[in-house]
């Protein structure tokens, strides 16, 4: 089997084990019994789990897969860890604990991402690819894996179930296994001499010294807030038209219209190499802000009837939206970081975006639900005011886009170079 093959596999593993069950989650929580003006909350907190774990774990893994253990090894072994916790989601009642183990699972899976990335560089790098070139493509499979888990839970209906975890836990253990077999993706050995802080890899946090990756990691993690919020309210708010659109696509079938997004960004993935090249990560981020904005304002007038076009148009704009924004700044990251601390450059993007970002999306976006979920005089009706909710999002995108261009300061000439080791 090809080195590229198998790549393909493994990122496709990688994102079907996501797509069981990330998408749907906000719309089984919401079957859980209990208070439902509070419920939003719950649910960008429960979201929020995959920020607390990316705090600290795809750094501490990073660290590691630099200095003591193989990538490819940590890789298996944290999915395989990710599996257990998903079959004991399946078994739970209590919307509470639910979280917990939310938590759990993400402390092993939020690592995986970073790691993926590394283990495919370094696979790549060994065999004389040009990553930048090379990758995409490859990638494109890991969001082909995240459609068609997606389509396996819908159709099987099983997105108000808890069968969507075992299905998750059942992909999680076929890919723990599988990363076991890649080729050795063996630790940087320490140079003699090497301080403390190079030992553990926490040089990887130099990358704060220079001015613009500063405001770039800002930036990402306002943008890893952006991601999160349609990642946990998508489904509820498609949900939420079962009695004025009844038996519509969008109604009966909404994890496949949410697809969509995915299926866009297949393509997006593949513009990336083109629009690094010929405009720079300063203008493709920024392309990345307004796609946001379109992302939820088209929500905001959209319906399953005369309005679906604006959803469709929503899906459509996010492949823009995540792709020149969380493939293209892991590139940036690749380039600017030294060799010797790929990996925990890596993880500490993922800090930012999937860390940081997704607890600040989670909180405020589940207040912003709640603020207008109809609540009156203690009686709670559950009814939301979905365009409200979208609009708020939108300008919350609109002010990152009038900012970003003006505090980033970066200039491209012929690509994203190097950082020079010297």
């Amino acid at each position: 089997m090809s080195i590229k093959l198998r790549l393909i596999i493994m990122n496709f593993f990688q994102f079907f084990i996501w797509g069981s069950w990330l998408i749907s989650l906000g719309g089984y929580m919401f079957t859980f019994p209990g208070d439902q003006c509070e419920r939003g909350a719950l649910v960008g907190a429960t979201y929020g789990t995959m920020g607390i774990a990316s705090l600290f774990m795809p750094t501490l893994v990073g660290i590691i897969a630099d200095r003591f253990v193989n990538a490819e090894k940590l890789l298996g072994i944290c999915h395989l860890a990710a599996a257990a916790a998903l079959f004991w989601a399946s078994t739970v009642k209590d919307v509470n604990l639910l979280y917990s183990i939310i938590l759990i699972n993400s402390c092993f899976y939020m690592p995986t991402i970073a790691l993926n990335n590394t283990v495919s560089y370094n696979i790549l790098t060994q065999n004389n690819f040009d990553v930048q070139r090379i990758f995409p493509p490859i990638r494109v499979y890991g969001t082909v894996g995240f459609i068609i888990a997606m389509w396996g839970v819908d159709l099987l209906g099983w997105t108000k179930s808890s069968n969507q975890f075992l299905f998750a836990a059942t992909a999680s253990i076929i890919m723990g296994v599988y990363s076991l077999t890649m080729p050795a993706c063996k630790p940087a050995k320490a140079t003699k001499g090497s301080s403390f802080i190079e030992m553990l890899g926490l040089n990887s946090f130099v990358l704060f010294k220079q001015p613009r990756m500063v405001v770039f990691f800002l930036f990402a993690m306002l943008l890893g807030a952006a991601l999160q919020i349609t990642n946990a309210f998508g489904q509820p708010f498609l949900n939420d038209f079962g009695t004025a659109y009844k038996g519509t696509f969008a109604v009966n079938h909404p994890s496949l219209l949410i697809s969509l997004s995915q299926i866009s960004e297949t393509l997006f993935i593949l513009t990336i190499p083109f629009f690094l090249k010929r405009f720079g990560i300063k203008k493709v981020m920024l392309m990345s802000m307004v796609a946001w904005a379109l992302r939820f304002g088209l929500f905001g007038i959209g319906n399953p009837g005369d309005g679906l076009i604006f959803l469709i148009s929503s899906m459509i704009v996010y492949g823009m939206a995540f792709d020149f924004f969380n493939i293209s700044g892991s590139l940036f990251v690749e380039r600017e970081a030294d060799e010797s601390i790929r990996a925990s450059a890596q993880g500490l993007f993922m800090l930012m975006t999937n860390g940081l970002g997704a607890i600040m999306g989670g909180w405020a976006a589940g207040k912003v639900v709640d603020h207008f979920t109809t609540n009156n005089m203690g009686a709670c009706s559950g009814i939301k005011d979905w365009p409200s909710i979208w609009f708020t999002f939108a300008a919350y995108a609109m002010v990152l886009t009038i900012i970003f261009p003006i505090v980033f300061k970066y200039k491209h000439d012929t690509g994203i170079p190097r950082k020079s080791n010297k």
